[in-house]
């Protein structure tokens, strides 16, 4: 009996030490998210200044990414990684917020705004691939039974595709999110958060990540760093259908990451 409850309690004390190295190692991983996130938050409660929020909102942006490359807690590779994000969000941003399709809007000035769309907003989805890239860090993460690189590669092209032509074309959102079930079906991550080696199906991060990203998009938007059209007359919760929509950008987001990641590889091997 009493080896038993030994083994219970040393179990238990192994759960709690992983648990909270994952949870240590989890808030290490969001310093670019979190930070983003903190100065959308702040930067409500200032007193109107010279310059324009969404302008105060990228510099701070900017001047937190210079931080985290001096300090090393990114490399630049990592950063080459994250404006290629920027870039991609950058570019759904001004589709998405074109008047003819009028998904949400920023409806404050601001001197850095192109096509109506502020340079920060960018931020947004490198903050996801910031997450990403420095949890595979962190967590020591392994993929097995990846799918073939060039499928998961043209699955992800197709969704992040389907957000622009679904306006127009019929919308494959659903057909989409069932060939990824399908190709990711079998393949699992693994990671050490101290010492046990951990492991949990990938789909199922990806519904975590956009579940997440949702939360917190509620309260980005609650703090009007952009609104959607039922929301110019009072905040009102974001519609639970866009969960949906940040698990296919979470997939796009981990596919990428993965094939640079292992480009690099193969990079430095042929080096060595």
């Amino acid at each position: 009996m009493e080896s038993i409850t030994a083994r219970a309690g040393g179990a238990l004390h192994t759960f709690a030490a992983e648990f909270l190295a994952f949870g240590l190692k989890q808030a290490a991983s969001c310093l670019f998210a979190g930070g983003f996130f903190a100065i959308l938050v702040v930067s409500t409660w200032l007193p109107p200044g010279p310059l324009p929020r969404y302008d105060l909102i990228l510099a701070a942006a900017l001047a937190l990414q210079a931080v985290l490359v001096a300090a090393r807690l990114e490399t630049r590779d990592e950063l080459k990684t994250i404006c290629l994000f920027h870039a991609l969000g950058f570019a759904l941003e001004v589709f998405k917020t074109h008047p003819a399709i009028g998904s949400w809007s920023y409806p404050e000035p601001g001197w850095t705004k192109l096509f109506g769309v502020p340079l920060y907003s960018g931020f947004m989805y490198a903050a996801v691939a910031s997450y990403m890239i420095q949890s595979w860090r962190h967590l020591d993460l392994e993929l097995v039974h990846a799918p073939n690189a060039r499928a998961s590669a043209l699955v992800a092209g197709a969704i992040y595709a389907n957000f622009f032509t679904h306006h127009w074309l019929p919308d494959l959102r659903w057909p989409l999110a069932c060939v990824l079930v399908a190709l990711f079906a079998r393949t699992r991550v693994r990671f050490t958060p101290w010492r046990v080696r951990c492991s949990m199906p990938l789909v199922l991060s990806f519904v975590l990540i956009g579940f997440f990203v949702w939360l917190a998009e509620n309260i980005a938007t609650y703090f009007g760093a952009w609104l959607y059209p039922n929301q110019h007359g009072g905040w009102r919760i974001v519609h639970a259908g866009k969960i949906t929509s940040w698990i296919l950008l979470a997939s796009i987001t981990f596919v990428v990451v993965a094939d640079l990641k292992h480009y690099r590889a193969q990079r430095l091997s042929r080096k060595t």
